[in-house]
Parts: C-alpha cells; structure tokens; sequence
C-alpha cells in the first residue's frame, strides 16, 4: 500500500513538473515576442525594454533547459541535416567580418548582436523540447502549441486593444481612410504574420482530433486579426496554409467543406484586402505598393557600387537611406533576399540561398509526416513575409526567431552514444528507463536505450 501511495505522488510531482515546464515556456516566449513590439513612444524607454525582455528570457529558457537536464535528461546532441545551421552561421560570420567594410559598424554591431542573441534562445528552445520528447514520453508538451499559445497571448492584447484604446492600437494609412490593426506598436504586415504563424501551429490540433471547438476559436481569433490588419501578404499566407492542409486531410466530406469554405472566403478577401480602391486599386497591387521601382533601382543603382560584400551587415547605402531620383527613399529594402544582396553583395546573396535550399531539403526530409507538414506550414507565412517586409534575413524581427527555430528542429537530435557519467547520470536519475541494473558502468560510445522516440509532433 504505501508503495502504491508513493508511486502515485511520485506520479503526480512528475504531472505537476511537466505542467509547469509548459507554463513557462508558454510566458517565455509570449514575452520574447514582446521584446520585438515597440510599446512606448519613447525611444530609450523602448530599447530597455527590448533589450532587458530579450536578455532575461535567454536566461530563463536556459535555466528551464537545465532544469530539464536536472530531472533527469542527457543535454548531448548531434546534427542531422547540418548543412542548414552551417550556413546560417556562415551568415552570420559574414556579417561580423562585414563590420570591417559596414558603412555604419553601430547599426550593423546592433542588429548582428539581436540576431546572434535570438540565435541563442532558438538553440536553447528547442533543445528544451527535443530532450521532452526523448526522455520523457509521457510529456504532451507539443512546439507547436506552446508557439501557438504564445502568439495567441499576444495577439489577444491587439484584439482587446482595438477596443480599449482604438487610437492607440490602429494605424491610419492613405491619408486616414483605412485603419490597419498595429498601431505604433507593430507594423500591421508584421503582426498578420505573427497571426498567420499561430494559425499555422494550432492548425495541429485537428490531426490530433482534441479539443477541436477551443481550437477552432483560437483560429478564429487569429483570422479576425489577420483581417483587421489588411495584410495582402498575410491573406495569401493564410489561404496557402488553409489550402495546404486542406490537402493533408483523408476525411474526403471535411476536405471539400474547407474548399467550400476556402472559396467562399477568397472573393471577400480580395475585395477587401487584395484590390482596396482608396488605396490605388489594382495598379498599387501591380507594383507592390511601389516596391517594384525601389527594387529596381536599388539593383541598378546601389548594388554596382558595393557587388561582391554589399554595405555592410544590414545596411543598404553609404547612408542611412537609399535615394534615388526614380523612387522613394528607404531605408530597408521591403524584400529579404534584396537585403542580403544589398549588406552582403553577391557573396553573401549565393551563402543565403544555399542555406534556404538546404534548410527546405530539412523539412521535406523529416522522418514523420508531422514533422513535415509542421516545418513547411510554419514557414509559408514567414517566407511570403520575407518577400514584401524585413523577412528572415532582414532588420531583427520575430520572423528572424521563428526561422532560427525551424533550422534548430530540423537539425538538432539527441546523441545516443553515452559517455560512462552520462550513462551513470541517467541510471541514477531514471532508473525506470532501464530494463535492468549493469553489471558495470558501459564503456564510452554505448548507447542509449531508444526510449521516447515520439512518432510525432
């Protein structure tokens, strides 16, 4: 009897222990996104807050991987798909050396030492969830859920905030005709994505078939701000990932009542978001809201200047903006891939491209369909970003976080080749992983027992 009893405490610490680990991740990352949101007016304020936020959730996310690894977890990884987070930090090398050459070395010492940071958290982040997978089983703690309750937590402040302070959290564009959800807080393209990426991740919880009514209403929420941001870009997004798992789905009445639903959406999308008529109509679409120009002189005129290593690390020009005499000044270049070409030159273009097209080769190569389907789908909203705003490889934005975490979960695996004390941590810890007591401690290069290999995510 009083083994039973202490099993079941056991068993209810241990239940107590992962809910609170989920908990945690949830509030980290929620306040990790807030550190990219500009919530004051005031610049220094703005910047403490960003830098204090960013800092303390990197070292809070380390602390929960520890604790992880104190509960009983091997902290020992190897690299599958490699060529993915080689690249980046080529990358990221390449804008350090930059600093030599950069037209500003302040704003590219910034930006750099944000993306690099981010880096860190993305590593840690998922590992924490790799090591819940493998050594605890049991743990229904899901990526995608924990990212999508975050983006859930932050959007809900834009949803009430519309309300509660209109004039605070809308944007006045076209001379004040139209209102887009953001405010000064966020740019509303940025914040549809964010939206479009917690869609995307809740989106999992119908494969699973669980709480499907509370799902729903977190995906509806999310939609009406995509909406409410009148994100072109994001519309699109959505309606590919829509129609993407639309594809997924072997329940042949629910898939065709989604295209039903799908269609019935597109032609108001359109109208609405696509083709607005007080905001030049289809001729604004056609240019993409006049980027089509400053893309093409940013090419022919900026890019000769510095072809082979660009500007220097985030930078776009010799001066803080681009000017040119057939197009408005800016300074970035709405596009991420023109960015890198332009702080980067070529050398820094060739390194990027290679990297996505290995980090795509990652998704499709997954070992679960899951793994697939949550890779890919994350990363539509982020990509279709990327070709009209900062993008992945732009100015620090939380599309940048969310790239970083998709390159570390395709890569990052546990190493099941234990060391004699890791092997000995692990006995003493989780006894209960093993079938029965050595005779001795393994030599070095035994594995480990092949436990937790969750058959999905």
């Amino acid at each position: 009897m009083f083994t039973l009893t202490s099993n079941y405490q056991r068993e209810q610490q241990h239940d107590r222990w992962l809910r609170r680990i989920n908990t945690l991740l949830v509030i980290i990352f929620f306040i990790k996104l807030g550190g990219f949101f500009t919530w004051s007016e005031n610049v220094a304020i703005t910047r403490v807050i960003k830098v204090f936020s960013r800092l303390m959730m990197t070292t809070w996310v380390i602390y929960i991987y520890y604790q992880i690894i104190e509960r009983g977890a091997i902290g020992s990884f190897r690299w599958q798909h490699g060529m993915s987070p080689l690249l980046y930090t080529g990358y990221l090398a390449l804008g350090l050396i930059s600093f030599m050459w950069s037209s500003n070395i302040g704003v590219s010492a910034l930006q750099w030492f944000m993306d690099m940071e981010s880096f860190v958290f993305a590593y840690y982040f998922i590992a924490c969830f790799i090591l819940l997978e493998n050594y605890f089983p049991d743990s229904r703690i899901k990526l995608y859920n924990v990212v999508g309750n975050g983006v859930l937590l932050m959007i809900s402040i834009f949803l009430i905030g519309m309300f509660a302070a209109p004039e605070a959290f809308y944007r006045m564009t076209h001379g004040g005709e139209e209102a887009r959800l953001g405010g000064y807080f966020m740019n509303p393209n940025e914040l549809g994505m964010l939206a479009a990426v917690g869609v995307s991740c809740f989106i999992f919880n119908y494969y699973s078939g669980k709480k499907m009514v509370w799902n729903t209403v977190k995906i509806l929420l999310l939609m009406w701000a995509i909406v409410m941001t009148g994100s072109r870009s994001t519309t699109i997004g959505a309606l590919l990932i829509a129609f993407f798992h639309i594809r997924q789905s072997s329940n042949t009445k629910l898939k065709y009542a989604m295209y039903a639903g799908a269609f019935m959406v597109i032609p108001l999308a359109i109208e609405k978001m696509v083709v607005k008529e007080h905001a030049g109509g289809l001729e604004e679409v056609m240019s993409m809201t006049g980027r089509l120009p400053f893309w093409t002189a940013l090419i022919t005129e900026g890019l000769p200047q510095e072809p082979l290593f660009g500007f220097g690390f985030m930078r776009i020009a010799y001066k803080d903006y681009f000017q040119s005499v057939h197009t408005y000044a800016g300074q970035m270049t709405h596009n991420t891939f023109i960015q890198v070409l332009m702080n980067l030159g070529f050398v820094g273009f060739t390194l990027v491209l290679f990297q996505v097209i290995f980090t795509l080769r990652g998704f499709f190569n997954q070992l679960t369909k899951e793994r697939r389907l949550f890779t890919t789908g994350m990363f539509i909203p982020i990509f279709i970003n990327s070709l009209t705003e900062f993008g992945i490889f732009g100015e620090t934005n939380y599309g940048i976080l969310f790239y970083q975490l998709l390159i570390f979960y395709i890569s990052l695996t546990i190493n099941r080749r234990a060391t004699p004390a890791e092997h000995l941590f692990l006995r003493k810890r989780r006894p209960e992983l093993f079938t029965a007591a050595p005779a001795s401690i393994p030599v070095i290069g035994t594995r480990l027992p092949e436990i937790g290999r969750s058959p999905s995510h």
